[in-house]
């Protein structure tokens, strides 16, 4: 047993050469986070949206090269007037009617400017504008679900290695019992039964403390990953499993940081917002569009020669005066999608709220359990203290003595697992109403 407890000893000590806080696995996953790098890319993709859209408010320029070759009459009649070639030569009958093959090489810049389209260009860079503030809310989203990843699998961790040590504990204080109670047999004060109820305790613990240590491994493996390292890694975890000092504050201070800060509450508000534009774009397609439009234009029988030039500028109206209903329905289908979001603007923020009071909940109950098993551990240290000396003086059995034991053993976990939810609570309480972020005073 000792060999095993030095082993033990010794890969806890490896595991110390690489220690970290739970502030810094917190900033090395918001550093390594391939949930970050994404959030990251799509907030690049949402700013280029808006640039994109920004684009439909400048004028549209384009180039144009080309070559025909043929003896179209009406081909070479147009070409010729627009090279300005075209003579008396080019009257007669002959060549009107059966004109030789021509080459017509022509060079266009042309543009469009549009003056008047309803606001739908409006529309859309405001419609991009708020799709890129709910991508930053969708990424302030992703880190507070990482934070709040990282901070449950450290505590679950260092829940992991403190029972560990407890049942190490417990471990070496049934051994002692083992002695005295083989002792006592020995003086013929015990019986048989009695060592071998011990023995049977102490492999019990045995075994309890084998299975935590493979769920220490575990939870080691899931912190590694959420932080971003590889599974193996090795270190030791600095910030203590110990009681987090909380001011509670009011449940209704909560709620209103949440409906403020939370990002769903405010992706909810600008779904909403976002339906509003469409709704009212959809009613636009009921109104013209009106574009100016410029041209200038190069015609040549030789590429770089032997040719004329002429320009263009028009003004277009364009009015669906009617497109098979098609506007209308898409018209009522926006302004169903607004009533949509709306209804689900409500249920986000009362699931929102919902959360809020279950982690306010969770915290206030694992403050009172904290304070509930502290009492009890000390009193259950007392109480075996007493067991023990009773036995090693012939005053009670050894099942009063395995019964102090167990109930040591068990005290000290809920201890652990109360200090553990609370420090959980704690974190998931900010998660709720939005305010988790790296420098936290609950990552302390």
């Amino acid at each position: 047993m000792k060999k095993l407890t030095f082993i033990f000893a010794l890969a806890v000590f490896a595991r110390g050469q690489d220690a970290i806080s739970l502030k810094e696995a917190v900033r090395q996953s918001m550093a390594r986070s391939k949930v970050m790098e994404a959030s990251v890319a799509s907030r690049d993709a949402a700013s280029a949206r808006v640039t994109e859209a920004k684009g439909g408010l400048l004028p549209k320029v384009n180039y144009s090269e080309s070559w025909a070759r043929s003896d179209n009459p009406v081909f070479v009649f147009s070409s010729l007037l627009t090279q300005r070639q075209f003579s008396e030569s080019n009257f007669g009958v002959t060549s009107l009617n059966r004109p030789g093959f021509l080459n017509n090489f022509q060079s266009l810049v042309s543009g469009d400017q549009s003056l008047y389209d309803a606001g739908k260009t409006k529309r859309s860079v405001r419609t991009a504008e708020l799709g890129e503030d709910a991508s930053r809310e969708d990424s302030r989203r992703s880190q507070l679900e990482v934070i709040a990843q990282v901070v449950l699998f450290y505590w679950d961790t260092q829940l992991g290695a403190e029972e560990i040590n407890v049942t190490a504990k417990a471990m070496r204080s049934v051994e002692a019992d083992l002695e005295r109670s083989e002792a006592r047999r020995a003086s013929g004060m015990a019986t048989d039964a009695d060592v071998l109820s011990i023995r049977v305790h102490l492999a019990g613990v045995r075994e309890e403390q084998i299975r935590r240590s493979a769920d220490l491994e575990v939870a080691r493996a899931a912190m590694n990953d959420a932080i971003g390292l590889p599974l193996d890694s090795v270190h030791s975890l600095t910030t203590p499993l110990a009681p987090l000092p909380v001011a509670q504050r009011e449940l209704s201070g909560y709620e209103k940081n949440a409906i403020d800060g939370r990002p769903e509450a405010r992706q909810a508000r600008l779904a909403a917002e976002i339906a509003r534009v469409q709704a009212a774009d959809a009613h636009s397609n009921h109104l013209p569009r009106v574009t100016l439009h410029g041209a200038f234009e190069a015609d040549r029988q030789r590429f770089a020669y032997r040719g004329g030039e002429n320009w263009l500028v028009s003004i277009g109206l364009r009015w669906n005066l009617f497109n098979g209903g098609a506007d209308k329905a898409k018209t009522a289908e926006s302004e169903a999608t607004t009533r949509r979001t709306a209804a689900q603007q409500a249920q986000a923020e009362s699931g929102i709220r919902l959360q809020v009071r279950q982690a306010w909940a969770n915290l206030k109950a694992a403050q009172q359990r904290i304070a509930s098993a502290q009492a009890s551990v000390e009193e259950a240290r007392e109480s075996l203290r007493i067991s023990q000396n009773r036995f090693a003086a012939g005053l009670s059995t050894v099942t009063d003595l395995l019964r102090t034991e167990t109930a040591l053993l068990e005290t000290q976990t809920r201890y652990l697992a109360a200090v553990h939810d609370q420090r959980i609570a704690a974190a998931m309480l900010e998660f709720a109403a939005g305010t988790l972020n790296p420098d936290s005073e609950v990552l302390n």
